[in-house]
């Protein structure tokens, strides 16, 4: 990897009290003549919203491909104890599988589809490549909450993201409804940047993937954000995908039902958007977490 001058950070965080920063970086970076992968209109609701949900993108076939390697993968010890596996912190079940866009093909096919890496191109109006990707198990009775964020502040000051010039998709691959813990977004809430409070701990990203304390909006920025535009909860079946920008505020529910929700999570990155130091005090987090050393740009397969 060569080094590169760090950008000027114009997204501080942690650093004092929380206040906002106005976007400063366009939410669809393609000019308006391109031909949209999606419709017109989906574009636009992205652009409006900060997300959007894509029905039935995958078959019931590939989505029971997804599903069987998902078990697979959950019940394999060795992943398990792989160091890239996040469990429940009080169940030991696992919550997290890390950086299966490069350790499994089936995953590495699905991050390259053309369904999804042609419209992080589109939307980023740039080659991307793969900054993270997980398999996220919310089991039922036990699957803990996620609690609200917004990803880019985590990534562009403990990761070094420079812009928001970034994208997450979430494939289901479990019915998602409103009882077992689907992902809750505030529409609008991309438009500007909830610094936070506080100071980044050492080494926090262990404790953080478990139980996010530091980078998280205040109770009062919250109640802002809800209050100017609402909360959209992201109901749909297996196979869908929910497509949002790496700034929209988002969080899901603790599931107490028997039902587990699950997903494919993948967060694609313009490449003129590569990481750099972080915006902190702390050294970087481990690749599993962050891409940095392996950047490659993905060409699209049909699957």
């Amino acid at each position: 990897m060569t080094n590169q001058a760090q950008p000027t950070d114009i997204y501080p965080s942690r650093q004092g009290l929380e206040h906002y920063i106005e976007r400063q970086d366009p939410t669809v970076y393609a000019s308006g003549n391109r031909l949209t992968p999606v419709s017109d209109k989906q574009i636009r609701h992205y652009a409006e919203n900060g997300f959007m949900i894509l029905e039935g993108l995958f078959s019931k076939a590939e989505v029971q491909i997804f599903q069987q390697e998902l078990e697979r993968l959950h019940n394999d010890e060795a992943v398990k104890n792989s160091g890239e596996t996040i469990t429940e912190p009080e169940s030991g079940d696992v919550r997290s599988v890390f950086r299966v866009h490069e350790n499994n093909p089936i995953f590495s096919s699905l991050a390259a589809d053309e369904r999804l890496a042609e419209l992080a191109r589109y939307i980023l109006d740039d080659d991307v490549y793969i900054h993270q990707s997980r398999l996220n198990y919310k089991p039922g009775f036990r699957g803990k909450e996620f609690y609200w964020h917004s990803d880019f502040e985590t990534w562009h000051v403990e990761d070094g993201m420079p812009r928001m010039r970034a994208l997450s998709m979430s494939i289901t691959l479990t019915e998602n409804h409103e009882h077992n813990g689907p992902l809750m977004l505030i529409p609008g809430s991309h438009r500007q940047y909830a610094a936070c409070a506080g100071d980044t701990p050492d080494n926090h990203y262990q404790a953080s993937l478990k139980k996010q304390e530091y980078g998280v909006p205040s109770d009062t920025q919250l109640k802002d954000m809800v209050k100017k535009g609402g909360i959209t909860v992201a109901k749909c079946k297996p196979g869908s995908v929910i497509v949002f920008d790496c700034n929209t505020m988002h969080g899901s529910n603790g599931n107490i039902t028997p039902e587990p929700r699950s997903n494919v999570f993948f967060v694609y990155n313009a490449i003129s958007n590569r990481v750099q130091q972080p915006f902190c005090h702390q050294p970087p987090r481990p690749e599993y977490i962050c891409s940095r050393d392996k950047i490659t740009p993905l060409s699209s397969v049909a699957i």
